[in-house]
């Protein structure tokens, strides 16, 4: 199962996220999302857990906890969206469309 959280301390890596989810269950992976440019915590990661169960019982427990001052929100994760590569910019004008914006 794969669980995302967020409103993470800035503070809380990989390895404290893995600690307060392994006393739920085998974690078989945790990752605190970070800035590319700067490599500080973005205040949100992922843990995968090896059951549904485990993972339904770490959101319960750990939902609304709080860890350095900060309640954390957890829920499973839902699928990321497959992004439309073709919409240049946002825009729905193709790039090979005759319908031209100017």
């Amino acid at each position: 199962m794969n669980i995302y959280i967020s409103n993470l301390s800035f503070n809380t890596g990989d390895v404290e996220l893995n600690s307060l989810f392994s006393s739920f269950g085998e974690v078989t992976s945790a990752k605190v999302i970070t800035d590319r440019e700067t490599g500080r915590s973005r205040g949100f990661g992922f843990v995968e857990m090896s059951s549904d169960d485990e993972g339904n019982e770490a959101i319960l427990g750990l939902n609304n906890k709080e860890v350095e001052g900060r309640a954390m929100s957890v829920s499973v994760a839902k699928d990321k969206q497959k992004s439309n590569t073709n919409n240049y910019g946002g825009n729905n004008y193709s790039s090979n469309s005759g319908n031209k914006r100017w």
